[in-house]
């Protein structure tokens, strides 16, 4: 039998692949690892701060702005210098032309400042020339000088062979009888200016591009000193605060308007979350009173066991107070729906007003009379909207009315205008004037309803008004003389 190596047994190819098929996932997720980081510096530049942005932004533009304009003043500096020197070597070499043409050329020629002036004949000798300057070697040998063409520009010329260890600028013009006329200037003073200059711009524009960062930084920092104020203010709002409200800046400017768009929006949400909580403990309050009813009901029936009868009384009464808590649930899921559509319909359909009248006020038989007036297209009063609300629009002002009157109630409908007019008149003892906006209002009774076991929850005219506004229209209550109308106007499809 063959001995396995110290070191374990051999991998094989299929222990190989075995290895290599474990370690293939880990190792391409090792691999893939960096790529995971999606959007890496796109997500480290989000992830600071606005003000360091705007900020970082900010400096960006300005160093690209701070380096155009040194680069095009060193630019604009270099050209209008050299500028200055070839005016100026032109204007010398015109003067040295007038003189040789003139033949007035003095012996020594003088200048103050620094310009070198040949002048050589047409053998090629030098004739004139300014002191200091070589009279054997011209500046320009004869190849270079029948080079240039008559007027030529001025052109830079290395100063090193002359003994001069700056650049020149030199400028060549031809005079009469073959003399030629040579002007030079050293350039070095010039080159100097724009070195100090450049080194200048070189070490001030960082500086100046720390200083504006520095200033946009505290500037930023000032200008969203608001929006801070505002962070903290809401972190500030908790559920149990109620009357917490945004600072808001002096300036009018944006923030000042979202500041103010903010707190008109937390108005909003304090006046719902005050609607809601008044609502559940008008709810509470309204269901209290049948519970209790029916608890007590019970418990005597239940401790004073009698005959038939009293059984009979006793689920005749718990019957009633059921029949008042289905009525106050519907009437809290009629509400509940209307304020989750927020003011809209639920559908939207030609609604012909007459015929919904006559179909609802069948169930009311001779205690409800119907008046129709001449509509619009066929004699009908169309207007858009959801028919089953209507319908119970008009129940809840029929039964309101049905309390309070002696004689039936009228239920009259015609088109007036643009609009479509729903009333119900009944002949009760009214609503005192200063009352009639406030009944509309969830759980509100007036004292002689509350002493009416049939009065209602309150609910109601509430469920009327809302419905109404939903459908575009509006309900109001006037004096009938005797007794109450309610007007309902709805707009014609």
């Amino acid at each position: 039998m063959a001995a396995e190596p110290a070191g374990g047994p051999v991998a094989g190819p299929a222990t190989r692949s075995a290895a290599g098929s474990a370690a293939g996932p880990a190792a391409g997720t090792a691999r893939r690892g960096p790529r995971w980081r999606r959007g890496g510096g796109a997500g480290w530049w989000r992830r600071k701060s606005l003000r360091f942005r705007l900020t970082a932004v900010a400096s960006a533009v300005l160093a690209v702005a701070l380096a155009v304009s040194a680069y095009v003043m060193v630019g604009v500096m270099s050209r209008a210098l050299l500028d200055r020197i070839d005016d100026s070597l032109h204007q010398r070499a015109r003067e040295m032309v007038a003189l040789a043409d003139a033949g007035r050329l003095p012996g020594e020629l003088t200048s103050s400042d620094g310009t070198l002036v040949q002048v050589i004949d047409a053998a090629g000798r030098i004739t004139h020339a300014t002191t200091g300057t070589d009279r054997l070697v011209p500046l320009l040998n004869a190849r270079r000088r029948a080079a240039v063409p008559a007027g030529g520009g001025a052109r830079f010329l290395d100063g090193e062979p002359y003994g001069i260890p700056h650049l020149l600028r030199v400028r060549v013009l031809r005079a009469d009888r073959g003399q030629t006329v040579i002007v030079a200037r050293s350039f070095g003073e010039v080159e100097t200016s724009i070195t100090t200059a450049g080194r200048v711009l070189l070490i001030g524009t960082p500086l100046l591009l720390v200083l504006l960062a520095g200033i946009s930084w505290v500037i930023i920092g000032r200008t969203l000193r608001p929006i801070t104020a505002l962070r903290r203010g809401a972190e500030e709002i908790t559920g149990t605060a109620r009357s917490r409200r945004l600072p808001v800046p002096e300036s009018r400017d944006e923030v000042y308007s979202l500041a103010t768009t903010l707190n008109a929006m937390l108005d909003r949400l304090e006046r719902a979350d005050a609607r809601q909580r008044a609502l559940v403990s008008d709810a509470a309050h309204e269901l209290r009173s049948p519970l209790a009813s029916i608890r007590l009901q019970l418990e005597v029936a239940l401790g004073h066991p009698g005959g038939p009868d009293d059984w009979r009384e006793t689920a005749e009464g718990v019957l009633e107070d059921t029949t008042r808590l289905t009525r106050l649930a519907e009437d809290l899921l009629a509400l509940a729906r209307l304020d989750e559509r927020g003011g809209a319909l639920a559908r939207r359909e030609p609604v012909c007003l007459d015929e919904l009248a006559w179909q609802t006020v069948e169930r009311y038989g001779e205690a409800v009379v119907v008046r129709i007036a001449a509509g619009g297209e066929g004699g009908s009063v169309v207007v858009p909207g959801d028919a089953l609300d209507l319908g119970r629009v008009l129940v809840n002002l029929v039964d309101n009315a049905l309390r309070h009157t002696a004689s039936p109630v009228v239920v009259e409908v015609r088109a007036e205008g643009a609009d479509a007019v729903l009333t119900v008149t009944d002949d009760g003892p009214g609503i005192p004037e200063a009352d009639r906006e406030r009944v509309f209002d969830r759980f509100t009774r007036l004292d002689s309803a509350r002493s009416r076991d049939e009065g209602g929850a309150g609910l109601g005219l509430a469920i009327v008004r809302e419905t109404v506004n939903a459908h575009g229209g509006a309900v109001h209550l006037e004096d009938a003389r005797p007794g109450l109308r309610a007007v309902v106007r709805l707009p014609l499809s």
